[in-house]
C-alpha cells in the first residue's frame, strides 16, 4: 500500500480512492489484445475447464480408492486415465427421457443456465503472469475488471438459477425440494463467503484480481487474514453443493436431489457445472489467498525466474490441484450434515464470525493508517480477546451453578414442567416441540454385568445353562 491519502487509501500506481478499492480502468493492459488472441484464449479456457473436469472426476475416484484401499479406474487408459472421458461418451449416447409433466422449455434451458455461468467465471481468473503468444506478450487471463471479484459471485449467483428451474420444471416433488434447498443454501453461504472477501479488499485496496495478486508478492493473505480465509474454505464447499454439504442432491433423502429426472447429455451439463465450479472456487482461493500464479516462498526466494513465463502456469495449477484435493478428502471422510446443523452453521457461526473479524481487520487497517504501533495495535486486541473469553467462562461457571440449584423436577401439570410427548398427534407422525422431550428407550439403560463370555455363557441354550429368553439383566441388547 501506499501513502496515506485524503480522500481514502492511495494505491501502487497512485490512483486516490474514496473506499481504499481501486477503479482503474484497465489495470494490466488487456486492451492491447487483438481480438483473435482474446478468442484464442477463450478457447483454451474452455478447453482448460473441460480437461479438468476429466481429470478432477479421475483424480477423486483416484484419492477416494486409495483411502478406502482400492485400486480405482485403471482400465481404459494408462492408469484409467480416460475413464472420465469414456464415462462422458456413454452419458451422450444415453436415451434421452423427458418426463410427462415436465415443463418442456425451462426443463431443456436449466442445465445450460446452470453449466455457462461457471464457464464465464474465468474470464477474470489470472491463470499466470505474462508469457508470449505468436510473437504478442500477453497475460495467461482474459480480461480484468475493476470489480472482478464481485462479477465472480454475480456468475456464481446466476448459476443457482439453473437448478432452482430444473427443479421447478421436473413436475416431481424430490426435485423441487432439492432446488429450494440449493436456494436457501447459496443464500446462507454467500453471505459469509462476500464477508470474508472485505478483508482482502481491505487489505489489497482492489477488487481486481490481478491486483488482488501484485498485492500478495510479500505475504499471501492467507497468512495476513487466516479466519477469511477459513471461512472462504468452509463456504466454497457449501456453495458447491459437495460432501459434507451436498444437501440439495441427498441420494438417502431425495434420490437424486434436483437432477432426479434429468438423463443423458442434460445430466452430464449438471456434472460438468458442479466440476468447472469446484475449479473456479478453486482458482478463486488461489487467486484471493495463497498469492494467486506467485510461485511459494521457498522456490521464490532462491529462484529469480519462478515468477515468470510460464512457470507461473505451473503454480497455479498446483494450487488449484490442493483445494481440490481438499474437496475429494471431505468427501471421502465426513459425513452429510442434517440441514437444521448446516443452516445453523452458516447463519449462526460463519456469518457472525465474518462480521467481528471484519470490524477487527478495519480496526486494524485504520489505526495503521494513523500511524499507530503495530505492536500496539497487536497487544491491544490481544487483551480485548482475552477479557472476552475470561467473562465467557465466568458467565459459564455462573449459568452451570444456577442449574445445579435448580432443585427437584417440578410436577406434572405444574409451571415449568415438561410436556407430555404424544408421537402422534393430530393422526399422523410429529417431531417433539420445545418444552417436551422423547421417553426414554429401554435398551440404553441396560448394562452389562459380567465378562463377555459370561455373558456369552449366560445367553446360550445349553442344558448345563438354559438361558431365559426374558432375563436380560446380564446381557447387552
Amino acid at each position: 500500500m501506499g501513502p496515506q491519502s485524503s480522500a481514502g487509501l492511495t494505491t501502487l500506481d497512485g490512483s486516490a480512492t474514496a473506499a481504499g478499492v481501486q477503479l482503474a480502468a484497465d489495470p494490466v493492459g488487456f486492451a492491447s489484445d487483438p481480438w483473435w488472441l482474446i478468442l484464442f484464449k477463450a478457447v483454451l479456457v474452455f478447453a482448460f475447464c473441460v480437461v479438468m473436469t476429466l481429470f478432477a472426476i479421475w483424480w477423486e475416484r483416484k484419492v477416494v480408492a486409495w483411502m478406502q484401499m482400492r485400486i480405482g479406474p485403471k482400465h481404459v487408459g494408462p492408469q484409467g486415465l480416460l475413464q472420465s472421458l469414456a464415462d462422458g461418451v456413454k452419458l451422450a449416447f444415453k436415451e434421452d427421457i423427458i418426463v410427462k409433466a415436465a415443463d418442456r422449455p425451462v426443463y431443456i434451458l436449466a442445465p445450460v443456465v446452470a453449466m455457462v455461468p461457471a464457464f464465464m467465471a474465468f474470464a477474470v481468473i489470472p491463470m499466470g503472469g505474462q508469457v508470449s503468444m505468436f510473437g504478442h506478450q500477453t497475460h495467461l487471463q482474459m480480461t480484468d475488471l475493476p470489480v472482478g471479484v464481485l462479477y465472480i459471485l454475480a456468475t456464481a449467483s446466476v448459476g443457482i438459477y439453473g437448478i432452482v428451474l430444473a427443479g421447478w420444471s421436473s413436475g416431481s416433488t424430490y426435485p423441487l425440494l432439492g432446488s429450494l434447498r440449493s436456494t436457501a443454501q447459496m443464500i446462507s453461504y454467500e453471505v459469509a463467503m462476500g464477508l470474508s472477501f472485505a478483508g482482502v479488499f481491505l487489505y489489497a485496496g482492489s477488487m481486481s484480481t490481478s491486483e488482488i495478486v501484485a498485492q500478495q508478492t510479500d505475504t499471501w493473505y492467507a497468512v495476513l487474514l487466516p479466519v477469511s480465509f477459513i471461512i472462504y474454505v468452509i463456504a466454497m464447499v457449501g456453495e458447491t453443493n459437495r460432501a459434507p454439504f451436498d444437501l440439495p442432491e441427498a441420494e438417502g433423502e431425495l434420490v437424486g436431489g434436483f437432477h432426479t429426472e434429468y438423463s443423458s447429455l442434460k445430466f452430464a451439463l449438471f456434472f460438468l457445472a458442479e466440476y468447472v465450479n469446484m475449479v473456479v472456487v478453486s482458482s478463486l482461493a488461489t487467486t484471493l489467498f495463497l498469492g494467486g500464479y506467485r510461485a511459494p516462498w521457498p522456490i521464490s526466494a532462491v529462484w529469480d525466474g519462478a515468477n515468470s513465463g510460464w512457470w507461473t502456469l505451473l503454480w497455479y495449477f498446483l494450487k488449484v490441484q490442493a483445494f481440490l484435493f481438499l474437496f475429494i478428502w471431505l468427501r471421502g471422510t465426513l459425513p452429510r450434515l442434517r440441514y437444521d446443523q448446516f443452516m445453523k452453521l452458516g447463519w449462526k457461526v460463519l456469518i457472525p464470525t465474518s462480521l467481528a473479524w471484519l470490524l477487527l481487520v478495519a480496526t486494524v487497517r485504520a489505526l495503521k493508517n494513523e500511524g499507530y504501533d503495530y505492536r500496539n495495535i497487536v497487544l491491544g486486541i490481544a487483551g480485548a480477546i482475552i477479557v472476552v473469553l475470561v467473562l465467557s467462562v465466568v458467565w459459564d461457571m455462573m449459568r452451570g451453578a444456577e442449574d445445579d440449584d435448580g432443585g427437584e423436577e417440578p410436577l406434572p401439570g405444574t409451571p415449568g414442567a415438561k410436556e407430555p410427548f404424544d408421537p402422534m398427534a393430530g393422526g399422523f407422525p410429529v417431531p417433539p416441540l420445545p418444552g417436551q422431550e422423547l421417553p426414554p428407550v429401554p435398551r440404553r439403560n441396560v448394562r452389562r454385568t459380567e465378562p463377555v463370555g459370561a455373558a456369552v455363557g449366560a445367553g446360550s441354550s445349553s442344558p448345563e445353562n438354559p438361558a431365559d429368553p426374558t432375563d436380560t439383566t446380564d446381557r447387552e441388547v
